[in-house]
């Protein structure tokens, strides 16, 4: 896509964080459904962990050996072509990512600035965090990892992130599933954070001998 492209998905993307904002949605998931976005993804995360491409490329929705092995071709050409002459985080979008991954990336950016915590998915949700901690550093305290894909690149992309995923259900689709079911986690540790009564509270420590 083109750079104007790229920053088209970034504004999409921040400005349905402030439509969450406005209307008062604490907690947002990020999601996708597509056909071979498994491979710019990979492409964004060889990019920005510097990681060669075969350690970042995953087999998808299941494919063989062969059809692996031309998938990392398929992206190595793709850098070769298009990534060379940048090396920024916009650029890099522009040159090898989705609108999806671009509109995620906004979307992050944006409930950073409302300070609210979002969690990430699969693979494709992880490169548009990859892109957004790119462009705003701090944006890495709003986000949760909220599970570890089978997907190779997404492992990858947590350890650059400093993240810890919350769940490991050996998920592979994408689809916001992942992040769902990591919401009642979330829930539950603020509910610990914010009502369990501490020791004094509760009299444990003033108990006889």
């Amino acid at each position: 896509m083109s750079r104007t492209e790229a920053q088209q998905c970034l504004e999409i993307g921040i400005e349905m964080a402030e439509q969450c904002a406005r209307d008062g949605i604490s907690l947002v998931a990020t999601g996708d459904m597509g056909i071979g976005n498994t491979t710019a993804s990979s492409a964004l995360v060889a990019l920005f962990t510097a990681t060669p491409v075969e350690e970042v490329t995953g087999y998808g929705t299941g494919i063989d050996r062969t059809t692996w092995q031309h998938k990392v071709n398929v992206i190595k050409r793709a850098v070769q072509l298009h990534a060379p002459d940048v090396d920024e985080p916009l650029g890099w979008l522009a040159a090898v990512g989705g609108l999806e991954i671009g509109g995620i990336a906004g979307l992050i950016l944006g409930c950073a600035r409302h300070r609210l915590p979002i969690l990430i998915d699969g693979l494709i949700a992880t490169a548009g965090a990859l892109v957004a901690a790119a462009l705003q550093p701090l944006v890495k305290e709003y986000m949760i990892a909220a599970h570890a894909s089978v997907e190779v690149g997404q492992q990858v992309a947590w350890r650059f992130l400093e993240q810890t995923p919350l769940l490991d259900l050996h998920l592979r689709l994408g689809e916001g599933t992942g992040a769902v079911l990591a919401m009642p986690l979330v829930e539950a540790a603020l509910r610990v954070y914010n009502d369990m009564a501490t020791f004094d509270e509760a009299g444990v420590s003033d108990r006889d001998s």
